[in-house]
């Protein structure tokens, strides 16, 4: 797929979670959720290399929602002093925080799709660990 179409592709899945979300937390009160606007047209690269197109999409469609503005606690993409703690739990508590949700961040984080070598690229990418 091209890249046009693969950013189209992401706008369109992220503006549809975006909506979802919105309507099922409706009446919990008003939520703040990444709009089109305010995601980048791809995800910034702290340091980890690219992601494949399917961790790409992952990302937009599920971390992005939190980890663009720091939704509800949550680190953002590529703020290594906000990682650095958790980094330092080691990859398989990170992981295990992911899968089972910690804090605001739900089981697995919003990604039904993902494994956990998704998960550990997606980690990996966000916290800009090598």
């Amino acid at each position: 797929m091209s890249r046009p179409g693969l950013l189209s592709l992401t706008a369109l899945l992220l503006l549809a979670a975006c909506t979802q979300e919105a309507n099922d937390s409706a009446a919990a009160g008003p939520s703040t959720t990444v709009t089109e606007a305010s995601m980048p047209d791809t995800p910034p690269a702290p340091g980890t290399g690219e992601l494949t197109p399917l961790n790409m999409e992952q990302w937009a469609r599920s971390c992005a929602l939190c980890h663009v503005r720091g939704e509800g606690g949550a680190p953002v993409l590529g703020d290594a002093a906000a990682w650095a703690p958790r980094l330092a739990q080691g990859e398989e508590m990170l992981l295990n925080h992911t899968v089972e949700g910690l804090n605001n961040m739900p089981p697995l984080g919003y990604c039904m799709d993902c494994e956990s070598g998704d998960f550990v690229a997606l980690i990996r990418f966000m916290g800009g660990s090598r």
